[in-house]
């Protein structure tokens, strides 16, 4: 039997059909299109489900069961989206309106969650006892395996990892307080970083400035790497203070957890060895286990956006 699993964003709505083995046998998309009314949404579900199985060359006989992962507080018992900011939603009852248009059973998790068990399946964290995947984008998504189960505490909204204040009275969050970790490591938190040391240049010599053509909107998550590798000493102070905050996140959730692996997704995680060795040495420097023989390793994510589904799809 095969098991469909579907990524409800805030840009795009992706189904995935994934076999026996974890792996995806095809792939539909379409655009999310907020705000539109639940039932919209749910028909653009449908459509894109339904294509994918089409693409597939199977039925929905042949599946056993639909996952969806969706940005925001889930209740994965009653099946309710409680509140998606994404998706300017509250009290969504997605699973009761997906199975009447599916007949299949239905199921939903907090998309961060669902990304973190389709890497513990069949990604960077595979093999593992426990493992913490954690997502570097517009915010720090977080998802907690334990046993091999996804963990989320008593109210389903844990493993929120990204609001763990780590510089007191910091800079404003979104979620309300101050010094979240995501304000500071989040992709959004980098190219913030960036554009301050930028304007704190004077322009005409600021390589940063001129990499980004001289459009300081055009800053992203690349501009502060690219520069420091070719030799900017700037760019190379922003890098170093941006992987500080990403460590003192990371060395807290080892400290906290000790997961067997901690794998690290999102566009930032591209810049490999640049990220990941002066993260290494942080953590190695800072964890509290620094004697014990079996200590957390830290990787990138390898499925990329396919984690999500994959973890949708094989919700239990």
């Amino acid at each position: 039997m095969y098991r469909l699993g579907i990524d409800l964003g805030g840009t795009n709505i992706v189904a995935g059909v994934i076999d026996e083995k974890y792996k995806i046998v095809a792939k539909a998309s379409c655009k999310t299109n907020v705000p539109r009314p639940e039932s919209e949404i749910c028909d653009s579900m449908t459509e894109v489900a339904l294509k994918a199985i089409e693409k597939a060359k199977i039925t929905i006989d042949d599946v056993k069961s639909v996952g969806i992962g969706v940005p925001g507080a889930v209740n994965p018992k009653t099946g309710v989206i409680e509140y998606s900011a994404n998706l300017f939603f509250d009290n969504w009852e997605v699973v009761k309106m997906m199975e009447e248009r599916l007949n299949k059973k239905v199921l939903i998790e907090n998309d961060a969650n669902a990304a973190a068990l389709g890497e513990y399946l069949a990604g960077s964290a595979k093999g593992a006892k426990n493992a913490v995947a954690i997502t570097l984008g517009t915010g720090v998504g977080g998802g907690i395996i334990i046993d091999g189960k996804i963990y989320s505490g008593s109210n389903f909204a844990g493993a929120e990892l990204g609001h763990m204040v780590i510089v007191k009275d910091g800079k404003q969050c979104a979620c309300g307080r101050r010094g979240c970790w995501e304000t500071y490591a989040s992709a959004s938190g980098l190219i913030a970083l960036t554009k301050e040391k930028i304007l704190s240049e004077k322009l005409e010599f600021s390589y940063m400035f001129k990499l980004c053509k001289g459009d300081i909107n055009k800053v992203d998550g690349r501009t502060a790497f690219d520069a420091m590798r070719d030799g900017d000493t700037t760019a190379k102070a922003v890098v170093d203070e941006y992987i500080s905050y990403l460590a003192c996140g990371l060395v807290n959730i080892i400290n906290i957890f000790q997961p067997d692996v901690l794998c690290v997704g999102g566009g930032i995680s591209n810049e490999g060895e640049a990220l990941l060795a002066p993260l290494h040495t942080i953590v190695e420097r800072e964890r509290y286990t620094k004697y014990n023989d079996k200590q957390t390793v830290i990787c990138k994510c390898t499925l990329g956006n396919d984690a999500g589904i994959i973890g949708a799809a094989y919700l239990d």
